[in-house]
């Protein structure tokens, strides 16, 4: 007589249990990082708009900060704030410069930090 041993097929319970919880870590850190680059992405936009402004030049540093504050809350932008925001002008140069940064808790005691910095030029220096 003789036995065969059986072959065991399929993943064990520990294993699928892995397996779901690395796609749930995964899936978590999508969902926390995706909205911040999102955000960037409207901020970007505010910039080159300001930048393909024919008007730009002639408007005072108060102005751009309202003109990029309102496009951050048409844009529900909440993450730059108005000391994040640089405006160097001199005559027909315009520099804006915009840096911030973005920190999201995941879990427990882990972030995530985003450090963003856009500048445009306009003119000549």
């Amino acid at each position: 007589m003789k036995v065969s041993p059986k072959h065991q097929q399929g993943l064990t319970f520990i294993s699928i249990a892995s397996i779901l919880g690395l796609i749930g870590f995964f899936t978590l850190l999508i969902l926390k990082i995706v909205p911040i680059y999102i955000d960037h992405n409207k901020v970007s936009s505010a910039l080159n708009e300001l930048r393909n402004s024919p008007e730009a030049l002639n408007l005072s540093e108060p102005e751009i900060r309202s003109s990029l504050n309102k496009r951050f809350n048409i844009n529900y932008v909440y993450d730059v704030n108005q000391d994040d925001i640089t405006v160097v002008k001199h005559g027909d140069y315009l520099k804006v410069t915009i840096e911030y940064e973005v920190a999201k808790k995941v879990a427990g005691n882990l972030s995530i930090l985003a450090e963003f910095n856009d500048v445009i030029e306009i003119g000549q220096p």
